[in-house]
């Protein structure tokens, strides 16, 4: 039987920003490099803007963001390039950047590439059965020093987006509700939320990058929003409440890093 293999990448230079779907990765230690390398910072209270909570900050996935040219291991990263809700696009390099980001969000902030050592955010959570909390906003630490929120690495595959598909058929079930950073496609058609036999395992893909599964990938509101074409429902986090503990997809460690491409094996040690 063949391998699973990587069928796409995905890095986000903004957090909670829509990203770039890209042909190869490089790994570091700190994921996918550039990912989540920027983000906002509400100047009021000093907590990192997201999507998490979509009554404060409605129209964070009506920004798109991209690197001016693609990052290099051992460079500095290169300026962003940030398309407006409105259409008009701006770079990390403008003096003005920060009052037209604010003007657009309706709140004073900052674009940072400098996390705080104890980052933290707000997660609204919905009156929904299986949820942690309901109907209320929490505060939560997130990742020291970084703009992740768990972890430095996401992995996704089609076997689960293939079965969230069947047990829920009148969901949009795509990718990009997921946010993943690797997108594994099974070969034998399967259908499960298979990655949740890879906790606690070592996988290889392609010829160098070594990844260690540790958990399961808790899901938020963020899955819920409408992006692009995607329209709002709750019946995507409901259904991965109901059916995986309300997780979708696995985070991993870089053990070793290196450069991986679309088609590349995926090897479970």
């Amino acid at each position: 039987m063949s391998n699973p293999t990587v069928v796409s990448f995905w890095r986000y230079p903004v957090k909670s920003m829509m990203g770039e779907e890209l042909n190869a990765a490089d790994i570091t230690e700190r994921g996918v490099l550039g990912d989540r390398a920027y983000a906002l910072v509400d100047r009021s209270d000093g907590k990192v803007a997201s999507a998490k909570n979509p009554r404060k900050w409605p129209a964070l996935f009506d920004f798109r963001a991209a690197y001016v040219h693609p990052p290099r291991p051992g460079e500095k990263l290169p300026p962003v390039r940030i398309t407006l809700p409105n259409g008009t696009v701006v770079t990390s390099e403008q003096g003005d950047l920060d009052q037209l980001l604010s003007d657009a969000l309706g709140r004073r902030v900052a674009l940072e590439t400098r996390a705080p050592e104890t980052p933290h955010l707000e997660e609204y959570w919905p009156d929904m059965e299986g949820l942690a909390h309901r109907e209320t906003v929490t505060d939560e630490a997130t990742l020291a020093s970084t703009f992740f929120d768990l972890s430095v690495l996401h992995l996704l595959t089609t076997a689960t987006i293939d079965r969230l598909r069947e047990l829920y058929p009148q969901g949009r079930f795509e990718v990009r509700r997921f946010r993943p950073n690797i997108v594994v496609e099974i070969p034998s058609g399967e259908k499960s939320f298979v990655e949740n036999g890879w906790i606690g395992h070592t996988i290889t893909l392609g010829d160098a990058v070594r990844l260690r599964i540790t958990e399961p990938c808790p899901r938020c509101v963020m899955t819920t929003l409408p992006q692009g074409d995607l329209p709002k429902d709750p019946g995507i986090l409901r259904t991965a409440a109901q059916y995986n503990q309300v997780s979708i997809g696995v985070y991993a460690a870089v053990l070793r890093g290196g450069t991986i491409r679309r088609g590349d094996p995926v090897r479970l040690e």
